[in-house]
């Protein structure tokens, strides 16, 4: 998409010929034990960070203050730390060495708080090093790729120094800076920083499809930095007028928005606008956004204030993270004691999300790191890691194993929602040590091998006649307390044709089998409906495998005021579905004389049917064509 290139006032150079500087001469304005702010990310003015590092010599005690530094920063080398001291509010990769050795300092806040740091005077800004626009012919330049913090830090400077570079995009929305609220103009046309993001994995495109799964039509989202995200997005493509608030955003948005996925015609606020902070990316990037009214770029003390977020229908945030424990803390900004990024927007988006209509908050990792030999699911963080997402506002976590939604959950429930995530190699160490922490009751140690969530492609609905519609979808270990609902609400009669015997109470352990399987060789698939507190189970179908036959035994259970609906015929179909995939050959069955309405389902199954009667108990085997 091609834009029409910004008009500048060709005079804006000798209307202003007074504040116009060289970089050296510009950065001689600085003294000794200034705090210096730095323009963010791909915005960062280059040729003024240059000059100041060539200054290094002349000066000392300066504090260079920055959220997020990309490319180049010659102030952050250890012989310069008397000269230029680091204080990063996100910490990238060329200072993360440098704060690492206590030369550099992080200060870990929310974002949506930073701009009041500097409009309060709690950290009082010296000087602030932007990149802007040549001034248009009203005289305001745009801040361009960058608004976020910039914006604030260039309002509450007391010397602003902007380079002014005809090749950062123009951008709109709340994204300008009248030209006489700068102080020293200089004049540098080069190409702005250009970011290439992380492509994504094998691991990551299948966490980009279990979070995709997650997200509704017409849903406005938060998509961070990373491999992850630009998964996420790889997966929207059959998505409709999903619309964008975003902290930042990458060059993956293009495709989405001209496939016409993104719209933003459902959104509550800001409508059909992509709102953003900030971007990073590349010059198509750049192009795109150059005076497109589709994008707006406000301050962060917009985009990220959870207020505004909340009041965003169908919110989804979406956030990565280094590691969980058991609980549900969520460690994003250190490995242990080292400090390894920051905090960032995670909490103002997750909570924002979580208070909005429909809204879900989601953190999404990998299960391992380091090459798979560690699991990012623990049952205690790593020791010195700091919790940036609390267990009480964590609500969705995702891996490539699947999804746990822990929030408003038990400590036992989160438990082994987590582990049922982690990958495999982890999974019994995990449930050992929960046991030995009492997060989980003793008997659970009986399900160690069976701790999985079923396949996504699994999922599927099935309509009524009366147009009730029932999702199914594979058994999950957080089950137990819905298979219970389930049992206690079941007719004497359906109890005793289930479990063929009269029984008041149905023990743990039977439970336990019910909702702990391995998704191979054991499948149960339960049909649900959504009720005011989430969902309920009203159905369950599973077959056992029996490896010496290569014949599944399968049974089903239906509560009583769900019977006679097509479910079990619905759930038989599904099960066989599944079973020719897995090459098992056929089914067997055991149905009490009495229980017509199931031998109905198994005649009807579209199977060569064989049965005998033994003692009152039909023996159905079913061969699959």
């Amino acid at each position: 998409m091609a834009n029409q290139k910004p008009s500048y006032d060709p005079d804006w150079a000798e209307k202003h010929e007074d504040l116009i500087y060289t970089p050296e001469k510009a950065v001689k304005e600085i003294r000794a034990g200034q705090r210096i702010f730095v323009g963010t990310g791909c915005a960062q003015p280059k040729t003024l960070v240059r000059a100041l590092a060539a200054r290094a010599l002349e000066l000392t005690d300066n504090e260079i203050v920055h959220m997020l530094a990309l490319g180049d920063a010659p102030y952050a080398r250890e012989e310069l730390a008397t000269s230029f001291r680091v204080n990063s509010f996100f910490i990238a990769d060329n200072v993360r060495d440098l704060i690492g050795e206590g030369l550099g300092d992080y200060t870990p806040i929310f974002l949506s708080d930073i701009p009041r740091l500097f409009k309060s005077g709690q950290l009082p800004l010296d000087v602030a090093l932007i990149q802007v626009t040549p001034p248009d012919d009203r005289g305001y330049c745009s801040f361009g790729v960058s608004v976020d913090i910039v914006k604030t830090a260039a309002e509450n400077a007391s010397l602003v120094i902007a380079q002014i570079n005809p090749q950062m995009p123009r951008t709109l929305g709340d994204s300008l800076i009248d030209v006489n609220d700068i102080d020293l103009l200089v004049p540098a046309d080069e190409p702005i920083f250009e970011f290439e993001p992380e492509a994504p994995t094998e691991t990551t495109r299948q966490i980009g499809e279990y979070v995709a799964a997650l997200v509704e039509d017409g849903s406005t989202l938060e998509l961070g930095i990373g491999s992850i995200p630009h998964a996420v997005l790889e997966n929207l493509a059959d998505k409709r007028d999903l619309g964008i608030h975003t902290e930042m955003f990458t060059d993956g948005i293009i495709d989405m928005v001209e496939k016409g996925v993104i719209t933003g015609k459902r959104k509550s606020m800001d409508k059909g606008k992509i709102v953003a902070s900030f971007c990073l990316g590349t010059r198509r990037l750049y192009d795109y956004v150059d005076n497109n009214p589709l994008f707006s770029f406000k301050p962060t003390e917009y985009v990220n204030d959870p207020f505004i977020i909340s009041q965003q229908h169908n919110m989804v945030a979406i956030n990565v993270a280094l590691e969980i424990d058991l609980t549900g803390q969520v460690c994003a900004d250190s490995l242990g004691s080292r400090f390894f990024s920051g905090i960032g927007g995670q909490v103002d988006f997750n909570r924002g999300a979580a208070r909005a209509h429909g809204g879900k908050a989601i953190i999404a990792m990998p299960s391992t790191a380091k090459g798979g030999t560690i699991s990012r699911i623990k049952v205690c963080l790593t020791p010195g890691a700091g919790v940036v997402t609390t267990r009480g506002d964590v609500h969705y976590v995702v891996t490539e194993y699947g999804v746990a939604y822990l929030h408003g959950k038990s400590v036992q429930d989160r438990a082994l929602a987590l582990i049922s995530i982690a990958h495999p190699d982890f999974r019994e160490e995990l449930l050992k040590e929960a046991l030995e922490l009492k997060y989980v009751r003793p008997d659970m140690a009986s399900v160690e091998k069976r701790l999985a969530v079923g396949p996504q492609a699994l999922k599927s609905t099935f309509v009524l006649d009366d147009g009730t519609q029932v999702n199914f979808r594979p058994i999950h270990p957080t089950d137990e307390p819905r298979m219970k609902d389930l049992f206690y609400a079941l007719s004497q009669e359906t109890l005793y044709y289930r479990f063929m015997r009269d029984i008041k109470r149905v023990p743990s352990k039977e439970i336990l089998d019910f909702v702990f399987v391995d998704h191979r060789d054991d499948v149960a698939l339960v049909g649900c409906v959504p009720e005011a507190h989430g969902e309920e189970i009203v159905a369950i179908g599973r077959y056992y495998l029996d490896p010496t036959t290569n014949r599944a035994e399968v049974a089903f259970t239906v509560r009583d005021e769900w019977q006679q609906k097509g479910i079990g015929s619905f759930l038989l179909k599904k099960l066989m579905t599944i079973a020719k995939r897995n090459g098992i050959s056929g089914f067997t069955a055991e149905v009490l004389k009495n229980n017509r309405v199931m031998q109905a389902v198994f005649h009807r199954s579209h199977c060569k049917v064989h049965s005998r009667v033994v003692e009152g108990v039909y023996h159905f085997d079913l061969e699959f064509k």
